[in-house]
């Protein structure tokens, strides 16, 4: 028997159960992995709440980890016990132990340790796709990134940064202000007392910004929108402050022929080549220096609840990690 948190019904973080379960052998095309560390997500809130649906409950709920392959099942190519690897987009993560397909695996390069793997694949491989492929940063840029004291925050910042471009970050707090700065941003806005968009104009000179990455959802749509120039693009990729509702396209037209996308990690890692780029590209920037995975917050994994319920009210900052 091993421990995993899990739910029997959608609603508020106690609703989270620390229970035994039965984990089993690896069957054909699977791997048994013993968790090290595993990764604290935004994702996991919506998933605990209902917003995503994540299908029939009980389900042990976390979408990141990192650890070692304790066994191979038949069929298993590429990959051997003791292994040290890390997924992401995985539902089943808060847990001791796991089975699972290899298709979301990757090993963890030497440079990298567990803790960091964690704590960087999702957020790592979210700023991935988002500075290269929603919308490809380039030098000289003037970007636009919500919440960027948190953990996708910061990890944008920093590769923003060392792509070349200026960075402005929208912040709850002088705190985080100040982690932003730390992170690579040029300028902080406190999107709580402050107008971001005439701020964003201030800065600009006018112009707007080609991009806001927006993780706040409902809040600061409108901020976004107003932020940006001409044909600029609005990527809402999160639902930190609840998901955006009644959205007008014409909104899109009246800001100035604007695009919106939502994306999310599963499009941008849906194959094996894909995962493996948009990894690697992440473990490079890691190991290089140029991006610093920053681990503000630790957790015994039989202690999840409370960790819901500090990144629900904003106290949390940079990435987060459960200890099984």
């Amino acid at each position: 028997m091993t421990k995993a948190i899990r739910i029997h019904e959608y609603g508020d973080a106690d609703n989270m159960k620390w229970e035994n379960v039965n984990v089993g052998a690896p069957g054909e095309g699977e791997v048994r992995v013993k968790h090290t560390a595993i990764g604290l997500n935004f994702i996991d809130i919506y998933q605990r709440t209902g917003l995503y649906d994540i299908g029939a409950l009980p389900a042990t709920l976390g979408m990141e980890g990192a650890g070692i392959i304790e066994e191979v099942g038949a069929s298993v190519d590429g990959f051997v016990a003791g292994d040290r690897v890390a997924y992401a987009m995985e539902l089943g993560a808060y847990s001791e132990a796991r089975l699972m397909t290899t298709d979301r695996l990757v090993k963890i390069p030497a440079g990298i340790d567990d803790h960091t793997a964690a704590a960087m694949m999702l957020q790592g491989m979210t700023a991935q796709y988002l500075l290269k492929s929603s919308y490809p940063v380039q030098a000289g840029d003037t970007i636009l990134i919500m919440a960027a004291a948190g953990g996708v925050g910061q990890i944008l910042s920093q590769w923003a940064k060392y792509l070349g471009a200026k960075v402005i970050g929208c912040v709850g707090s002088e705190a985080k202000a100040e982690l932003a700065k730390d992170a690579g941003c040029d300028h902080t806005i406190l999107y709580n007392t402050e107008d971001v968009a005439q701020r964003v104009h201030d800065i600009t000179g006018g112009a707007g910004v080609p991009v806001s990455y927006d993780s706040i959802g409902q809040a600061t749509v409108q901020a976004s929108l107003d932020s940006l120039m001409p044909a600029g693009f609005f990527i809402s990729f999160g639902n930190a402050s609840g998901p955006i509702t009644d959205f007008n396209p014409g909104m899109l037209a009246m800001n100035g022929s604007l695009y919106m996308q939502r994306p999310t990690l599963a499009t941008f890692t849906r194959n094996r080549e894909l995962l493996n780029a948009v990894a690697g590209d992440l473990f490079d920037a890691v190991v290089s220096g140029a991006v610093s995975i920053n681990i503000n917050q630790t957790y015994p994994l039989a202690e999840t609840v409370q960790a819901h319920k500090d990144m629900e009210s904003r106290s949390t900052t940079g990435s987060t990690i459960l200890i099984p």
